[in-house]
Order: C-alpha cells, then sequence, then structure tokens
C-alpha cells in the first residue's frame, strides 16, 4: 500500500448539517473536530509507506480512528463499523454521509505499521502539541506518576504446561510451514500428548509421574531440535520464531548431559523472573508479584499534570517487563519529559520511585525535586524506635569517621556495593569500645558485640536524610496529597479503557495500546474541558455528610 497525500479537507456541509442536527449540545468527536481540527496530517506517517503500490487509506484519518477507538474502548469491527455508520465519527473524520469506510483489518495493518516504524509516539505527542499551543499544557508545573500491572494476551501456565504448550506451538506452526519435514521427523505417540491443548488437570497428578512426564517432553523436544540442527534440514527451520522460543524454554526448563535430559530444579538453577519465559505464545510476558498480586504479562507507568486552572493531561508513558521495580524508570521518565520539554518543578511519586540515587540524580540532571516517602529503614534499630539507628550517628565525612552516640568513633570507613550493585559505605566500630559500652542492647544484638552501619555515599546520604526529615511535616501531607489523583487516572483507565489487559502480544504492541490509552483519556479530558464539564470533587456518602452537617 502506498500513500497519496491528501490535504486537509473542510467537513461536507451535509454532514455537517446532519451532526449538527443530531447533536444540538455536541458530543466528543464533535467537540474535538471544533477545537482541534483533524490533529494529523498524512505526511507525519509518510516513512511508514512505499512509494509505490495501491493508495492506503489516509493515515491521518487512522490516526484519529484509533484515538476514537481506544476513547470508547471498541474492537477494529467495531470502530470500522463506527466508521462507515456513525454521524459523530464522519463529522471529525471529515466523510461524506455516504462514505462506505474501510475493512477493519486496515487498522491492525496500520497499526502493525506503527510499531515497527517505531511511531506509534507520533499519536501521543501530536494531541500533547496541540495543547501546547492552545496553553492547556505547559512545562514546570506539578505533575504526577503510578504504575499497574497489565495481564498478558495469555494463559497463565504453570511449568509443566509451558514446555507442553511450547512443543505443541512449535507442532503446529511446523505443520503449516514445513509439513513435509515434519512428518519425518515426528512421532506417533506426539498426537496423544500434543494434539490437545496442554491443561494441569490432564497432566499426572503424582510428583513421580509429572517428574516422569516432564523429562519426556523434554526429550521429545530435544529430538525436534536435533532434526532441525543435522545438515540435511533446511536452515530457515531454525529461524522461525517458535522454534527459537522452543530453543529458549528448553535451556531454561531442562539441562542435558551425555546421558540424560533433566527437568530443572532450584539445585540447578532456574533464570531469574525478568528472563523466565511463561509462555510460548508472548515471550516477553513476565512473571511478577506484587504484595498479594501476581501476573503474566507487564507493567505500565503514567505521568500526569495536576495544575490547577488547566485539563489534567497525560504527558508520557512508559511500558515495561513485568518485574521492573519502579525505581528503575525513575530517570528514563524525566529523560523522556526533558526531551519533550514537559519536566515538571514538583513530581509526585510512591514510595516505589524514590530511592537515594534517584533523589540525587532527578535534582542535579533535570531541576526536579521528587516528592515521596522514602523507604523506611527496616533495621531492628528504627523499628523498635528505641535502640540506635543510623540517623543517630554523627558522619564526618571529610574525615570518613563516624561516632556514635556514646562518643565512640569508627575504626573502618570501606566503598562497597550492596545486593543490587550500588555504591554504598561499611562503617564498623570496634569490639572493644561496643563490649564496654553501657548502650550496647540499643545498639546491637549480634553474639560479638560489634556496631556495624552501611550509609550511602555523600550526596545521596544526605538527599536521603533531607526526604526523611520532610516528610514528617505538615507542608509534605499538604502537598503529597495531590498524588492521589494518579489512582484516579489509573482506576479511569482500567474501568473505561481496559488499560489493564494488553490487546496484543509482546511489549511493543503493549506499548502501543498504552499511548493509544493515555491519548483517549487526554482526548476524552480535553472534550469535557472544552464542554466546561470541569472535575468535581470527591464524592461524600451519605453518611459522612449526615455526620459533618450534625457536627456543624
Amino acid at each position: 500500500m502506498s500513500l497519496h497525500l491528501e490535504s486537509v479537507c473542510p467537513i461536507p456541509e451535509q454532514t455537517r448539517q446532519v451532526a449538527r442536527a443530531a447533536f444540538p449540545n455536541g458530543s466528543l468527536c464533535l467537540r474535538i473536530a471544533d477545537e482541534l481540527g483533524g490533529i494529523f496530517r498524512d505526511e507525519q506517517f509518510a516513512k511508514l509507506f512505499p512509494r509505490r503500490g495501491q493508495p492506503a487509506e489516509a493515515p491521518a484519518r487512522l490516526a484519529l480512528v484509533l484515538l476514537f477507538q481506544f476513547a470508547e474502548d471498541l474492537s477494529d469491527r467495531r470502530a470500522a463499523n463506527a466508521v462507515r455508520a456513525r454521524i459523530d465519527w464522519k463529522y471529525a473524520l471529515g466523510l461524506e454521509l455516504t462514505d462506505p469506510g474501510f475493512d477493519s483489518t486496515v487498522l491492525s495493518e496500520f497499526r502493525t505499521r506503527l510499531v515497527q516504524g517505531s511511531a506509534e509516539q507520533i499519536l501521543f505527542e501530536t494531541l500533547l502539541e496541540q495543547c501546547r499551543e492552545r496553553k492547556l499544557l505547559t512545562g514546570r508545573h506539578r505533575q504526577r506518576t503510578d504504575s499497574t500491572h497489565v495481564l498478558g494476551v495469555i494463559r497463565a501456565l504453570n511449568r509443566l504446561e509451558c514446555v507442553g504448550e511450547t512443543m505443541r506451538h512449535a507442532l503446529n506452526v511446523l505443520s503449516v510451514a514445513a509439513p513435509a519435514w515434519l512428518l519425518e521427523h515426528s512421532r506417533a505417540e506426539w498426537m496423544d500428548r500434543y494434539g490437545s491443548r496442554v491443561e494441569d488437570y490432564r497432566l499426572p497428578k503424582s510428583a513421580a509421574e509429572r517428574q516422569a512426564h516432564a523429562q519426556q517432553i523434554g526429550v521429545d523436544g530435544y529430538a525436534l531440535l536435533d532434526g532441525m540442527d543435522a545438515e540435511a534440514a533446511p536452515s530457515w527451520l531454525r529461524q522461525l520464531p517458535a522454534i527459537e522460543t522452543l530453543r529458549r524454554i528448553w535451556v531454561q526448563q531442562y539441562y542435558r548431559s551425555d546421558s540424560a535430559v533433566r527437568w530443572r530444579s532450584d539445585a540447578e538453577g532456574l533464570p531469574p523472573a525478568a528472563q523466565f519465559i511463561s509462555s510460548p505464545y508472548d515471550p516477553e510476558a513476565r512473571y511478577a508479584k506484587k504484595r498479594s498480586t501476581s501476573w503474566v504479562g507487564y507493567k505500565v507507568h503514567l505521568t500526569e499534570t495536576c495544575a490547577a486552572g488547566q485539563p489534567h493531561l497525560i504527558t508520557h508513558v512508559e511500558t515495561t517487563s513485568a518485574p521492573i521495580a519502579d525505581g528503575d524508570v525513575t530517570e528514563p521518565i524525566h529523560a523522556a519529559l526533558k526531551q519533550k520539554d514537559l519536566l515538571p518543578s514538583v513530581h509526585l511519586v510512591d514510595a516505589g520511585y524514590v530511592a537515594a540515587p534517584s533523589l540525587v540524580a532527578v535534582q542535579r540532571d533535570y531541576g526536579v525535586d521528587l516528592v515521596g516517602p522514602t523507604r523506611a529503614d527496616y533495621q531492628w534499630q528504627a523499628k523498635e524506635a528505641q535502640g540506635f539507628e543510623a540517623s543517630c550517628f554523627d558522619l564526618n565525612w571529610e574525615k570518613q569517621e563516624a561516632t556514635c552516640p556514646e562518643g565512640r568513633t569508627s575504626v573502618s570507613w570501606t566503598p562497597a556495593k550492596d545486593g543490587s550493585h550500588r555504591d554504598v559505605i561499611k562503617i564498623k566500630f570496634a569490639s572493644a569500645d561496643c563490649g564496654a559500652c553501657l548502650s550496647q542492647s540499643r545498639c546491637t544484638h549480634s553474639a560479638r558485640p560489634r556496631r556495624m552501619l552501611t550509609i550511602r555515599p555523600q550526596e545521596q546520604q544526605l538527599a536521603l536524610q533531607m526526604a526523611r526529615r520532610r516528610e514528617t511535616s505538615q507542608q509534605f501531607a499538604e502537598d503529597y496529597a495531590a498524588r492521589a489523583g494518579i489512582e484516579g487516572t489509573i482506576s479511569q483507565g482500567v474501568r473505561a479503557f481496559g488499560l489493564r489487559r494488553a490487546r496484543y502480544v509482546g511489549q511493543a504492541k503493549a506499548h502501543l495500546q498504552h499511548v493509544l490509552t493515555a491519548a483517549a483519556i487526554n482526548l476524552v479530558r480535553l472534550a469535557a474541558w472544552f464542554a466546561e464539564e470541569l472535575p468535581s470533587k470527591t464524592r461524600t456518602s451519605r453518611f459522612v455528610a449526615l455526620l459533618q452537617s450534625s457536627s456543624g
């Protein structure tokens, strides 16, 4: 399909008259068209289309259709029908009432072009640019960020189900790609073993039988892989994505010696969650657990403005693998906001995004005040509030020594790395000083009385101490209360826009979904803003209102 550039056409008069008669009070599509126009231009998508071929549907219209589709949480088929049948959509798209629209597969093809061309941000950032031009969005105001889990468009599998489904998936792909080769190399018992979907209730029940079944699947998989590695096998078979997934999962789930194929256990070592493939149907979806919630899929981080007198608009979307911690995306979020010239002056986040390195880096590199509760000190001295916690020690950074509350001075000050490979300083006191100290029970419970401290490098430690002092103030509580609004945005995304369930396979397409969802949320909020439908205050229950009125 080739792109034939079209100029922005006015709304046909007949479409305008009918839409105005049908929607005398306006609608989302009408308000967006009247206030923002067509939003997109065909030239923005020129690099995604070849110069020759049949004419493609105008990408500027398709981009707007995608925003309307996600604003109403429609499937491709229903969105294509809306273009064909709905007057308000025809008005916003500038189409004649008799326009027949297009087939629903056009939307899927257009999304594929966006992902392959890394052009998904065009849809989101063009809308933000329109808001900037109308002074509805400016940088250096407060913003807030939070994340939520996203379920992959797959079935959650245990390890035995995963290897069985991986083998079944590979056989089904080969049945289409190389049926003759597969008939030569398959075994008769494979039809019973992999003919139907692998589900746990059909698998053996005892531990010994499950172990034997797992090893048999491993033998079958290696037999298939060995056949492909033979010189007589076509080389392109090894390049099929399903076969590459089979090979990767077998490395993770089995280890192979000269004598046998063995099912991996914790003793032999399993890969961490960030690398562990949980399903052959989406090799990028990962398992994660946060408190009582566990899922296989991804995680999305939304950042939005929260300035008074302006619509609250999402300014950045970050999609990560599920096990990635919130703190690992703190700096990437600010780097992206800087590139858009949308850095806030104050950034409200929860404790997951606040770490000593981030406090320093965000302030130093971006001039942003990162506001949020710091992680608590989990040492028993701090938890019991009766011992000498780290903040009770005086640190002399020039002399590289610490002084305890009883006046003893440390004997060593050693740079080191913690379990996450971050820079720390380990401080030790003399056993003789700690053993003779009257406050020993408030300082250490060690059988060998010797206090040891682990602190951050100077800049990070001071920033952490300052943040912890600030979060005890009333001003912090008042400022931080505004962060709760981002939870409302995530709730809106989940309940009205299907944010928590992936529509597509793979992280790149999941990110496209999140970008489109964020743009659709912005579109809905802008339409409400243009109609002067301002957000209402949080509802008060009748019981609370009754008590408040009686106490007043």
